[in-house]
């Protein structure tokens, strides 16, 4: 017998959690599908592998779904400061006196208490989740994932694995850069891969908690902090930190196969001074990093969101929180269709979706992409042009809040110059078709 609801959301990870959540509020009725089984935490184990830096724009949409005061309640640390440089590798800075120019952001600056939360993902996802447990509007289907899509006229039905079918009005594809959803419903990517992999380590170093987050950028790929939580009792003294490391297959192949020991002593060789003294490794991964966007955000009844749509090199933790922008967005114009009596896959109204999100996504795409092309380059005079402008960056306040605002959710747009640069920048020639 086919169950029916309102809307199918396909995939129950951070972003599908959250909108099935924010359109259950609302009073619809909502499919969750999902092959996972609910993110188990437990609050003495070691932190998971998988975080994300949450933006105050995030933190906003979590707290009015009800799960942020959880997540709070489980860990999530605060950082109050973030600062970007330049590592001294390139050969002309061995010559040159002092530190390198760096540009910090600075939650005193902007007035308010954080500029974000570092949070694991299965503290996010798990407290979705459990939102998601209690709504007697939502009807989770774990432990199964999506065969079949099909529709007529104004209903779409989904088979799931085991050979169950239900039917809604709309599909709300959030299953993740390798989307099924989106495979199904004929709707194409243009991907470009990195060169270059992402490696993660969950390590224990000597100290509390920090309060800022710090990325330096050497010829190979950043290398980057990210503070978590205090490590407890049983290693008084000490707090947990996520770090990654960009740099080619085969270091990261040599890194991987390194003894613990070992390992943290190549980590603290390799990064930057201000790493704290590291104590152990729980965990550590490689993964490749690649630039995915979808040809189009919707086909007939299905629509995407998040990972399904776009994919973003990981350089600034922007990711979850473009997907929470997409899940925040489509959600209002659900609502609006239902006060308005309109069909929830109404060309016009996934156009709209379409055209407020698709810039925004395409704009922070553009952006890390020349990031990551200007500071991978090694020619004197680009090498000296980012230094100089680290170096404006920091001396002009307003310019460097401006930034730091639109990265935490709470401006629509960046300023002007930078917004020209994205205009003229070179590297725009390597992204046709994003």
């Amino acid at each position: 017998m086919t169950q029916t609801f309102d809307f199918i959301v396909v995939g129950a990870g951070m972003v599908g959690a959250a909108i099935a959540n924010g359109l259950a509020d609302q009073g619809h009725n909502i499919a969750l599908i999902d092959q996972g089984r609910p993110p188990e935490f437990d609050d003495q184990g070691d932190p998971d592998i998988r975080v994300s830096a949450l933006s105050v724009g995030s933190e906003h949409y979590l707290r009015d779904l009800g799960v942020w005061h959880q997540m709070l309640a489980m860990r999530a640390t605060p950082y109050r400061r973030l600062s970007v440089w330049e590592a001294r590798d390139h050969p002309v800075s061995q010559w040159l006196p002092g530190q390198p120019p760096r540009t910090t952001f600075s939650a005193a600056d902007l007035k308010t208490d954080h500029l974000g939360h570092i949070v694991e993902n299965q503290v996010t996802q798990g407290a979705l989740w459990q939102r998601a447990e209690q709504q007697d509007t939502i009807t989770l289907f774990a432990g199964s994932g999506v065969e079949g899509l099909t529709e007529q006229d104004d209903t779409a039905w989904v088979t799931l694995q085991d050979g169950r079918v239900i039917s809604g009005r709309l599909v709300i594809g959030a299953d993740g850069a390798g989307s099924r959803v989106r495979q199904l419903a004929g709707i194409g990517v243009t991907r470009d891969q990195y060169g270059q992999q992402a490696m993660v380590a969950s390590v224990r170093y000597r100290g509390a908690p920090r309060d800022i987050t710090w990325q330096a950028f050497h010829s190979s790929g950043p290398r980057a902090f990210l503070p978590l939580h205090d490590a407890g009792p049983g290693h008084a003294g000490e707090s947990w930190a996520s770090l990654v490391w960009y740099d080619d297959p085969a270091t990261h192949a040599e890194l991987k196969a390194l003894p613990d020991a070992d390992f943290l002593a190549r980590v603290q060789t390799a990064f930057p001074d201000d790493l704290p003294p590291l104590t152990a490794v729980a965990a550590r991964a490689s993964f490749p990093i690649a630039r995915q966007h979808a040809h189009c955000y919707y086909q007939g009844r299905t629509v995407l969101v998040g990972d399904a749509a776009h994919t973003i090199n990981p350089l600034a933790g922007q990711g979850v929180n473009l997907g929470f922008q997409d899940a925040r967005c489509l959600q209002t114009l659900l609502d609006e269709a239902r006060r308005n009596g309109q069909d929830p896959a109404s060309p016009s109204l996934l156009a709209r979706y379409e055209e407020q999100r698709r810039p925004a996504n395409r704009r922070m795409m553009l952006a890390m992409d020349v990031f990551y092309h200007l500071f991978s380059n090694q020619l004197t005079p680009l090498w000296a042009a980012r230094n100089l402008g680290l170096g404006l960056a920091q001396t002009l306040p307003f310019g460097r809040n401006r930034v730091a605002r639109y990265a935490m959710g709470l401006d629509d747009h960046l300023p002007a110059p930078v917004e020209a640069l994205l205009r003229r920048a070179p590297a725009l020639g390597r992204l046709t078709g994003l």
